[in-house]
């Protein structure tokens, strides 16, 4: 017969847990999409920015042909380990039509836009398609052949038929499978990409408020005397300010970037922690094998590290996931606001502070989806937050067995 160690009976306790096996699910999909967002995004420039002016506001599923013509400055290339975390930029410029027709050596386009009375027609060289033109006024034509002048200076020539079957192929369908907003962008990229903004801004932050928390907490804890009269009283001062209100003032005062929202929220919420590992030190501390420790010589950075927060790393665990999405709901409320994380990285608050105007309206699904994705990665994180406390809790499951 296997004896299982306690780590092993507490993760064996936790997937008993139906609903925190469904947080921790949604957080390893979120997890996931966040690391491989700007692969999974249909639009993989950088921060889903690709802007297509024509195409805004437009609903679920929509349905357009792109023409994908060259931009006239090439744009660098990037590597895979870059695009993971940046993106890169398109090198095709995205223009949105309604109908194409191929006349000699030109591409006449119907460009659409939201007025389904216009016509405008626009014709392109086939070679202004596919290359970038040092001069557009510089192109031959013979029979079947063009002759044109490359950006870099040289002369090249290409078959007519054969430009036409390259162009047919970069005239693409795309569909906005959940539309597009004001500017023409893809919601459902910027939506992907949000999960990023918001597990990134926990992690952050919670690393934080348990670095600073733990640290003073466990000296408060552990030393008394006025060491924790002093510490007390720090986080007396801190305690009763109101959480938004002082992650307001640190973030007007240190800016908006994203390292600096990192800072304000973990700087926020450091005190919790504090108080928590304070209290399950100053029980720990009689312990009789914490004075056994001390009576062998062991130093006190040693009882602490090793023996004393070790015992109490369950009640540090469910503090930072209780944190986490805490952290995630700041995120949220400070860039719903407009003093988060700024235009044009997205992020869940930022779209609904676009989009709650239209809440009532047949486009109320614009604000609904990012706000009930806020409210399944925060549930999730509090799911799993109350699965790992009954796991974690050898006394209560004890007297239940």
């Amino acid at each position: 017969m296997n004896i299982l160690s306690p780590n092993q009976k507490a993760i064996r306790r936790l997937l008993r847990n139906r609903s925190a096996v469904f947080g921790l699910i949604v957080i390893i999909i979120a997890t996931f999409i966040a690391l491989f967002a700007y692969f999974l995004a249909p639009d993989h420039t950088p921060n889903a920015n690709n802007q297509i002016l024509e195409l805004a506001n437009q609903p679920p599923g929509f349905k357009v042909q792109l023409l994908q013509q060259i931009k006239p400055t090439p744009t660098q290339t990037t590597n895979v380990f870059a695009q993971l975390l940046n993106g890169a930029e398109t090198p095709y410029k995205s223009i949105p039509i309604s109908r194409y027709q191929f006349i000699k050596h030109q591409l006449a386009i119907q460009k659409y836009t939201n007025n389904q009375q216009s016509t405008t027609t626009d014709t392109l060289l086939l070679p202004a398609v596919l290359y970038n033109l040092a001069d557009s006024a510089n192109v031959q034509v013979s029979n079947n052949q063009i002759s044109f002048i490359a950006q870099n200076g040289t002369t090249q020539t290409a078959n007519i038929t054969d430009l036409q079957n390259q162009i047919s192929q970069r005239i693409v369908q795309k569909t906005y499978w959940l539309g597009t907003d004001k500017f023409g962008r893809d919601n459902l990229s910027r939506l992907i990409l949000g999960v990023r903004i918001s597990l990134s801004v926990g992690l952050m932050a919670v690393l934080i408020a348990l670095l600073i928390g733990v640290t003073l907490g466990a000296i408060a804890g552990y030393f008394g005397g006025w060491i924790d009269d002093v510490i007390m009283w720090i986080i007396s001062v801190f305690w009763p300010i109101p959480l938004l209100l002082l992650v307001f003032a640190l973030v007007l005062a240190m800016g908006r970037d994203f390292w600096q929202i990192y800072l304000a929220v973990g700087l926020t919420m450091w005190v919790e922690v504090a108080r928590m590992v304070r209290g399950q030190v100053l029980s720990m501390r009689q312990k009789e094998f914490v004075e056994a420790a001390y009576s062998l010589g062991v130093g006190h950075t040693q009882i602490i590290f090793k023996h004393i927060l070790p015992n109490i790393m369950g009640p540090i665990v469910v503090v930072a996931a209780s944190d986490f999405a805490s952290a995630i709901i700041i995120e949220a409320g400070l860039s719903f606001l407009g003093i988060g994380v700024q235009p044009p990285t997205p992020s869940w608050g930022s779209m609904l502070n676009e989009y709650y105007g239209y809440i009532g309206t047949s486009k109320a699904f614009l604000a609904l989806i990012p706000g009930f994705a806020i409210m399944l990665l925060v549930l999730a994180f509090n799911l799993l937050g109350n699965g790992l406390r009954d796991a974690l809790d050898v006394k209560g499951n004890l007297i239940k067995s």
